[in-house]
């Protein structure tokens, strides 16, 4: 049995989504020391200015290494509805923006206390609408050297070389074009969130991957 080990991330890259359904078990990272900037809170879609970067604002701690399980989402600002708003401004002109709206509106009615429930909470959604059905288990502790080791991959077209020791053949390392609403205009934008793959694929978006 093959198992991979993943970060947690904010509607995670293409290239994510790719590894859950290459592995059979997925063991999802919950004890690193919080690493700051990284997409485990913020994703990139594509708008019509080109890439455009959404961060899930979170609190600061109050030591300088607390666990990710522990990081909580800050409620200042009104992030929720500006990324909403981000989607629709971006995909309201992609073929299954509207198919799958009301699927992501209530992740940004509800608010959620911690960044790692609400990364999963999304993940398990999108899994489901992907009909993809990875086991995921959360680290007991922090393992600094494994194998399939993704804890750190990029949400750019950037592809991890030296931490990967045993990368299964099937996951999408170097993506390939697909259907985007602002292709003529910006050319292919690679490994966006799988929001974009979703929107502007739908149901065959798992062929894709």
């Amino acid at each position: 049995m093959q198992a991979a080990y993943l970060s947690t991330a904010y509607l995670a890259s293409v290239q994510y989504y790719s590894i859950l359904t290459a592995f059979d078990e997925i063991y999802l990272e919950t004890n690193e020391n919080y690493p700051k900037q990284t997409y485990r809170n913020r994703c990139q879609i594509a708008s019509a200015n080109g890439i455009q970067t959404l961060t899930v604002p979170v609190e600061k701690s109050a030591t300088l290494k607390t666990p990710t399980r522990d990081i909580r989402i800050s409620n200042h600002g009104n992030w929720r509805h500006l990324h909403w708003n981000a989607f629709v401004s971006a995909y309201n002109l992609s073929p299954f923006f509207e198919y799958y709206a009301d699927d992501f509106r209530p992740y940004y009615e509800k608010k959620y206390t911690f960044l790692l429930d609400y990364n999963e909470a999304l993940r398990t959604m999108i899994c489901s609408l992907l009909d993809i059905h990875p086991t995921v288990i959360p680290t007991a502790k922090y393992t600094p050297s494994v194998e399939n080791d993704f804890r750190h991959l990029p949400g750019s077209a950037d592809v991890p070389s030296a931490s990967v020791q045993h990368p299964q053949p099937d996951v999408q390392l170097t993506p390939r074009p697909y259907y985007q609403v602002f292709r003529e205009k910006h050319g292919f934008l690679p490994n966006l969130s799988i929001v974009d793959l979703l929107f502007n694929m739908g149901p065959e978006s798992i062929l894709y991957l």
